[in-house]
């Protein structure tokens, strides 16, 4: 187990770049995660692998670590009201500029294609664009291959997994593939939300769900500012269903549970 004082030093480096702050309580889970990166530098103990990268300050080890400390459960499809209020927005649509959508922590890239899944299903001519960003390289360079094992599909619609998968075979068995014409809709890049933004545009729908728990509220505020500025009038902010922005004094109205409009 991670002594106290490595466990300090590294939660607080992770916490300067990242933002989010890890509790004592998540010790063994740091422990877990950094005893792989330790044996990669061929030393078994993980407090002697922090007192190296304290005293290194590898840009590269570091981004190993927040790539290991970000937490990415995720599967397609989570939080099923949100799919539903995004088809019936796509089925309502008239305006003829692209519909852009933005998946702001987007982990491995589920929600990201569960979005596209739904606006290629509900949205005529298919003018649609998403976005997905996410402070872990490694997520992103997962996102984009859009390979995934068929666990993480229990919840997609069966037939969009004949329209928008392909199954796997041989080594690939129990795994599927996002079709190579839905993965040209979803551009996927890394983004640190505690930091200013990459020129993204403006969004008719961003999607900042199930990452706000992980901060504090004065940084919940600075985030939530920062992500609205690009939505497009109109737009929507959808937060995971377990996090409120209640009597944050945030320039938001409430449309539906998880769901607000910028006032």
């Amino acid at each position: 187990m991670i002594s106290e004082q490595a466990f300090a030093a590294v939660t607080g480096m992770f916490h300067d770049v990242s933002g989010i702050h890890l509790p004592a309580s998540k010790r063994a889970l740091v422990t877990g995660r950094l005893m792989k990166l330790a044996q990669d530098r061929g030393l078994d103990d993980v407090d002697h692998y922090v007192q190296q990268l304290l005293r290194e300050r590898d840009p590269l080890e570091l981004t190993r670590v927040v790539d290991k400390l970000t937490t990415n459960e995720t599967y397609f499809f989570r939080e099923p009201e949100h799919f539903t209020l995004l088809a019936r927005l796509a089925a309502a649509r008239r305006a003829p500029d692209t519909m852009r959508v933005w998946s702001a922590a987007s982990s491995s890239g589920e929600e990201g294609y569960s979005i596209a899944m739904t606006l290629a299903d509900r949205l005529p001519g298919g003018r649609f664009e998403v976005v997905g960003t996410d402070l872990s390289t490694a997520m992103v360079a997962h996102a984009r291959r859009g390979l995934y094992t068929m666990e993480r599909a229990r919840n997609v619609p069966q037939e969009y997994l004949r329209r928008f998968c392909r199954k796997g075979h041989g080594e690939y068995e129990g795994m599927l593939l996002i079709a190579r014409e839905l993965r040209d809709k979803v551009h996927y890049d890394t983004a640190n939300l505690m930091e200013p933004l990459p020129e993204l545009g403006r969004f008719d729908l961003i999607f900042l769900r199930n990452v706000l728990i992980y901060f504090d509220n004065a940084a919940k505020i600075d985030i939530v500012l920062r992500v609205i500025q690009l939505l497009k009038p109109g737009g929507l902010l959808l937060t995971g269903h377990s996090e409120s922005l209640n009597n944050m004094g945030l320039p938001l109205r409430v449309v539906q549970p998880a769901a607000y409009e910028r006032a």
